[in-house]
């Protein structure tokens, strides 16, 4: 399909097209190759596309910059004195300030901790897991890796010990850097593959029962102060990797089986880096010295990590939440950071605050906040900059949104999962930062494509291709996916210079992913018509219902999740049943509003328990499906309420809140069963 007619208009990162019925168009991705028809059993795949920055070539990669080391030495030599890595210290059990390391004296100590792990017998190839929640001793460690050419293997914080105990088997860890509160799962008896262990390195101290449990099972214990002085004293020259050369096995938490262990090289890491580089430099609003990051996601995550990467490149400033994701608002207001990074299920529940705030406020106030909202989202649809869209009402409402998230943030990014277009819309108008959301996945380097500030077309979307990588779709026939249809949708296939070498230890799951060079993510885009990209559903969750139909379960909880009552939905379909169910997890304030309005009490739990409730929420939940036009099939028939969250700590749900479908039916099967035999006949 060709998205590019006669009357051009040419600018540096998107194109203004004139339709043939003279209506405008910004069109932000680039066709560079036709698409062609399934043939011999082979799918329909629709045409290849670039970012315009890449249009006729890929742009030079930086000369100076070809491994994660030199992103780092490189920023040390520039930027010695700035602000590199922040943490809280706690005073009397409550976390106090910010205190920070320059970029010289984290330089100076991951010398330190790179000679360390040469006297403990580490040579260039050797695998070395990081476990720990994000602190600076976590990044130290990963730097050290770097300048001595060794694999970073990141042990997921919120996976248990069964994935720990696979991950080193699999990736022959023989170091480990490991938290103090960790250090007690990875001395478990079940933990076994910690015996392969030679050295484990605490990020603070051991007690004196963990060093014997360690030196009972041959692994040599250290402190991270006792580890700093071995590397003093037995000081080593670096051995800088080259950029064909693994830089990180970064397993996947996967939502069934084990997890599987993505390899990335330097030049996938340095290439997002430049491309990122390319990518800003479009832009009015430019990243400085002086901005300050948050990390909470897991630095085990693709999504932390090259977002860190990224600001070391930079020479800015990177401040680490003190341990407590609910207290996450009183890190911010501490920091006051200018860069927010989060799942979809992080920016809900800003919106949801900020919408409970708001029915406290008393009507007029209220009216007043719905005008100014509606009067800055006009300019803004105009194509009005949101920082010059409304300053009144900046002034008067929305500044008050900003200060809730620390009063300094500049850009707030989305990815890991879609994020509803109602609540992008909110947070583009009410935050006073630009917002934009992005799609990518550990094997593609994080972001694979990426939003664009201040363009209210991409709402709803994730943006275009990322500069040094092409996309395209491939049809998905049993799905009903074409993408030389109309609209064109498919599966998302992905090509270039950040997509993943190979899974590790693992050739035929490598061979099914990356066909003919392109590799299949699993999900399924739709492209748009001014070349901008939107996910819509998930490949491995489809099944067929009992009558035949197929259904998109994380395209549907993506539909009734918005809905008020509603915090959190897991939808169940069985090919030997005809209807659908779901376990609901209700929004507790919204569900308390409810009960006082209906004459009900009692405690969360209790609620949960009602009929009525369970009435009220199906009632919700079909409204939902008539507004959005659902087929029958695709209604949920029947609900069961949870109080509690599906949380990391039962493995239901992966560390970017994705579900584990499989651990879900395995908890709720019994209700799930008793569900179905009440719905038999109705």
């Amino acid at each position: 399909m060709n998205f590019f007619p006669a009357s051009i208009t040419c600018h540096p990162f998107f194109i203004v097209v004139q339709d043939s019925h003279l209506r405008m168009m910004k069109v932000f991705g680039a066709q560079v190759q036709e698409g062609r028809k399934g043939q011999d059993g082979k799918p329909s795949v629709g045409p290849v596309y670039r970012n315009l920055l890449s249009k006729n070539d890929f742009p030079p990669l930086d000369p100076n910059i070809s491994t994660t080391w030199d992103v780092f030495s490189k920023s040390v030599a520039k930027n010695p004195g700035n602000r590199m890595l922040g943490w809280r210290n706690f005073v009397d059990g409550k976390p106090g300030p910010y205190a920070w390391k320059t970029y010289k004296e984290v330089y100076d100590e991951v010398l330190h901790i790179g000679s360390a792990l040469r006297a403990s017998g580490a040579e260039p190839g050797s695998r070395v897991g990081i476990y720990g929640s994000n602190c600076p001793q976590w990044v130290m460690a990963m730097e050290a890796c770097n300048a001595q050419s060794l694999v970073c293997v990141p042990l997921y914080d919120t996976l248990g010990t069964g994935a720990v105990n696979f991950i080193l088997q699999h990736a022959e860890v023989d170091f480990v850097f490991v938290q103090d509160k960790k250090v007690k799962e990875l001395l478990n008896p079940d933990c076994r593959s910690a015996q392969r262990l030679k050295t484990m390195v605490c990020f603070t101290s051991l007690t004196e029962e963990e060093k014997s449990k360690a030196a009972g099972i041959g692994v040599k214990p250290f402190s991270w102060n006792e580890f700093l002085h071995m590397g003093k004293a037995n000081p080593s020259e670096i051995i800088p990797p080259q950029d064909f050369h693994i830089c990180t096995i970064m397993y996947t938490s996967g939502t069934s089986g084990d997890p599987k262990g993505v390899v990335l090289t330097h030049e996938n890491l340095t290439s997002y880096i430049r491309g990122t580089d390319i990518f800003l430099e479009q832009f009015e609003d430019k990243m400085t010295e002086d901005d300050v990051y948050l990390s909470f996601l897991p630095l085990a995550h693709i999504l932390d990590r090259t977002i860190e990467e990224y600001f070391f490149h930079r020479g800015a400033s990177v401040g680490y939440y003190h341990g407590n994701l609910n207290a996450l608002r009183d890190d911010m207001m501490e920091l006051k950071p200018t860069l927010l990074a989060g799942v979809p299920r992080v920016f809900e529940r800003v919106h949801e605050g900020i919408k409970i705030a708001l029915q406290e406020l008393n009507p007029v106030r209220r009216k007043v906040f719905d005008i100014l909202y509606r009067y800055k989202l006009g300019w803004m649809n105009l194509g009005f900059k949101q920082k010059n869209a409304a300053p009144l009402a900046d002034l008067l409402a929305f500044r008050k949104v900003k200060a809730r998230l620390g009063g300094r943030i500049r850009l707030i990014i989305s990815g890991g999962a879609p994020l509803s277009a109602e609540v992008e819309e909110f947070l583009r108008v009410t935050c006073c930062a630009l917002v934009v959301t992005g799609y990518g996945l550990t094997e593609t380097c994080g972001s694979t494509t990426l939003g664009f500030p201040d363009e209210m077309c991409m709402i709803g979307t994730v943006g275009t291709v990322g500069v040094y990588n092409e996309l395209r779709l491939e049809e998905v026939p049993e799905m009903g996916y074409n993408p030389l249809g109309e609209p064109p949708c498919g599966e998302i296939c992905v090509r270039g210079k950040t997509v993943f070498a190979a899974y590790h230890k693992d050739p035929v799951l490598t061979t099914e992913s990356i066909k003919d060079g392109w590799f299949h993510t699993g999900d399924i885009g739709e492209l748009l018509p001014n070349g901008v990209f939107k996910i819509i559903d998930r490949k491995k969750n489809l099944i067929k219902l009992s009558q035949g139909e197929y259904v998109a379960l994380e395209y549907l909880e993506n539909i009734y999740g918005i809905i008020p009552i509603v915090e959190d939905i897991w939808i169940y379909g069985d090919s030997l049943k005809s209807k659908l169910v779901a376990v609901i997890i209700p929004q507790e304030e919204n569900t308390k509003k409810w009960a006082y309005s209906n004459g009900h009490v009692g405690s969360f739990s209790e609620l949960c328990s009602l009929d009525q409730l369970k009435k009220y929420v199906l009632s919700e939940l079909n409204s939902t499906a008539e507004r959005n036009k659902l087929r029958g099939f695709e209604y949920i028939k029947g609900v069961i309420l949870e109080p509690r969250p599906f949380d990391m700590e039962r493995d239901l749900i992966t560390a970017t809140m994705k579900k584990k479908r499989n651990k879900l039916l395995a908890l709720y099967k019994a209700q799930i069963d008793e569900l179905y035999q009440n719905l038999t006949g109705k």
